[in-house]
Formats: structure tokens, sequence, C-alpha cells
């Protein structure tokens, strides 16, 4: 499906009660997609806000008593109008106030997709965790594959779409589970581009509401950084990769996500594959030198950056 293009024929309007860390960078990686973003928190109005928009997103990185009770009055909202609602658990398990209100709100609010490094899913399906600040655990990083069954259980248990950020993202609805490379590092330098992707994921879901448009959100943010890094001169730095990549989200289009998708993600796509525990890892651990190899062979459309034609993952001056 063309989702990009259905997206801004759509440009569906997306309702945001998120951290005021990042709330201008959101706004704008949904603008560039070819959404439209409304950020609202305010309780007296969030409730008839959610009913206009196609999507809510609720982030809870800076999280206060009156915008806890805004989140709830939304998620209500949204759940009655039958609209696509996003949960960023960001923190869950730094501490009780943050894990405690995630936990209420999967109990109270039906989500239709979460999204959140590996600590911050540990802690929503145990109840209890521990995270460093808002990231990732380095310990749980290194194991988050050995939990891709509980968390497709989880993903079945809940009747969402659970996406799983890192060095390799994971996005399953329980019963698909893909893998995911695109990105880079540098991404890991801008405060925000799992906010970012929260916010983009309302867009994708409202177009179509499956594993499969969410996993098109996800690759289209990590190419978004792929293209800005390759965009970096000697002396720039984090500040403008944040334009670079909101950039390369305003220029995607389907075919470019097509090409530039990883291919391990392409390889766990079909629909007819389940996978195992052990064949996820076997997976992960086995192909890359493969995925090199076929992107070698590959006659793929390169697409021109400046003066540069950027292929999968690799660069090539003309």
């Amino acid at each position: 499906m063309n989702y990009i293009k259905k997206l801004r024929e759509v440009k569906p309007l997306v309702h945001n009660i998120t951290n005021y860390v990042t709330v201008n960078d959101v706004a704008n990686a949904i603008l560039a997609i070819g959404g439209s973003p409304i950020m609202s928190d305010e309780i007296t109005e969030v409730a008839q806000m959610t009913s206009i928009s196609n999507a809510l997103n609720i982030n809870i990185g800076t999280l206060n008593q009156v915008k806890i009770a805004s989140m709830f009055e939304a998620g209500k909202a949204s759940n009655t109008c039958k609209h696509i609602t996003v949960l960023d658990p960001v923190g869950a398990g730094a501490t009780d106030l943050r894990t405690n209100t995630c936990k209420e709100l999967l109990e109270q609010i039906h989500f239709d997709a979460i999204k959140g490094n590996i600590s911050e899913i540990k802690t929503l399906m145990a109840g209890t965790g521990h995270t460093k600040g808002v990231d990732a655990s380095v310990e749980d990083q290194k194991n988050s594959h050995d939990l891709i069954d509980d968390i497709k259980a989880f993903a079945k248990e809940l009747n969402t779409i659970i996406i799983v950020t890192g060095p390799v993202d994971y996005v399953t609805d329980g019963n698909k589970c893909y893998m995911i490379k695109n990105g880079c590092k540098e991404m890991s330098a801008i405060t925000g581009t799992g906010c970012m992707l929260s916010g983009i994921l309302g867009c994708f879901l409202t177009v179509e509401n499956s594993v499969d448009s969410a996993a098109a959100a996800v690759m289209s943010m990590g190419i978004a950084g792929e293209i800005g890094a390759s965009k970096l001169k000697e002396g720039e730095g984090n500040a403008t990769l944040r334009t670079y990549l909101i950039d390369a989200l305003f220029n995607m289009s389907d075919e470019e996500l097509e090409a530039l998708a990883d291919l391990i993600a392409a390889k766990l796509s079909n629909p007819k594959m389940t996978l195992t525990t052990d064949e996820v890892a076997e997976q992960l651990n086995t192909t890359r030198n493969y995925v090199s190899e076929l992107r070698n062979r590959r006659k793929l459309k390169a697409f021109k950056i400046g003066k540069r034609y950027l292929y999968p993952r690799k660069e090539v001056e003309r």
C-alpha cells in the first residue's frame, strides 16, 4: 500500500498530549510526513479536541497531575470515537509516578499502538522495572531479542501493536513480528526522535490500522535519520541533523521508503512466516552478511541528495 501518498491525501489530524521538551519537533515531524498536529492538554477541552481529531498521541515524558487527568479524559474520548490511540510510555520504570500512570492508562484505555524502548516495554509487561532515566538500560538492549515471544504475547493480550525501539526495532501485533534495522547511531544524539515517531505513528495508523502500517512508520523515521546523517558536513552536529531529519520526512515518498527499507524487515514481512524466538535470534545473527551481499547485487533506484546519490545504507559520489 502507498502509505505516504494516502496519508498526504487524508492529512490526518493528530491530537498530541506530549512533553514540553519535544513538542515543537513532534508537530514539525507530523507536518513533514503529511499530517496535521494539534497540541492541547487543557482538561476542559481535550475530550472535544480528541473527538474532532483522527488520532490521539499520549506521551508521558513530562508528567504532572493536571496532565495525567487530561490523558485519561482524552483517552476515553478517543476510545468512544473509535479513533487511533497511541501511547509512548517515556521513562516508565524510572519512577513510581510514571510506572503507575502507565499501568492505570492500560487498565482504562485501549491503545492501538504502544511504542517504547525495551526497558519501558518490560516495565509495562511486568508492572515494575528500571530504566536509565528515559533511556533503555544497556543490559536490556543486549537481551531484547530474548523477549520477543513475551512481547508478542503481551501484544495479543492487549490487542495492540507494540513497537520496541533500539539498535534493532521490533514491531509486532502478536502474530507477525518485524525486525527493522533502519536508522543510525547519530539519531541518539537528538532529543525527541522517539517522540516524533509516536506522532507519525498516529498518521500512518489512521491510514491503515495494521502492523504493516506501523512498520512503515518506523522505517520512515529510520530512513529519515540515515538520510539526515548522510548530509552532515564537517562542523555540523545534532542540531543540524534534526533539521535534515525533518526535511527527509517532508521529502519522503513511498518509492523511497520501499527502496531504502532494511532488508531484514522485508524478509520478515511475509504473512505466512511464523517465527519463534530462536528463529528470530538466528535471523538477526546470520543475515547481516547475506543482506550486505544482496544490497550489492540489487539494482535499486538511487535517490539524489545534493550532489550525492543515496542507495540502501550506501553512498556513491557522482
